[in-house]
């Protein structure tokens, strides 16, 4: 799956602080899980963030931003940033906070729940 390796080291810095971060090459690209929950992602085309249901419009709403779609269908959670839209240290590090701020408010699931969470960022063999 190909992914944008940049952005995706420009990722992985923002969110090297945090202790229950796991890598995983899924939904088309290169994936960011927190506490076993989808957070965000890179593509090849773009950004992908979990903005939530209630989140979504709003997001639609800004500058350089489109409904994420997977195998053909919309993921009614997120949306996919252009590169234009997170050019910036400063503006990726926003949605990265928005898909941070989405996740910590859903109960946590998964190996990284039940085990107390990855001592620190990791790549998965996936």
């Amino acid at each position: 799956m190909a992914y944008d390796e940049k952005t995706a080291q420009r990722v992985r810095r923002i969110l090297s602080k945090r202790r229950d971060v796991v890598e995983k090459t899924m939904v088309g690209g290169r994936s960011f899980l927190v506490s076993g929950r989808l957070c965000c992602g890179v593509t090849a085309t773009g950004l992908v963030v979990r903005v939530g249901r209630e989140g979504r419009e709003q997001a639609l709403a800004q500058p350089h931003v489109r409904p994420m779609k997977f195998a053909g269908r919309p993921l009614a959670g997120f949306v996919c940033v252009d590169a234009a839209g997170y050019r910036t240290d400063r503006a990726l590090a926003r949605w990265i906070q928005r898909g941070l701020d989405v996740v910590s408010s859903l109960p946590a699931k998964g190996r990284a729940a039940r085990k107390g969470g990855p001592r620190a960022l990791r790549r998965s063999r996936t």
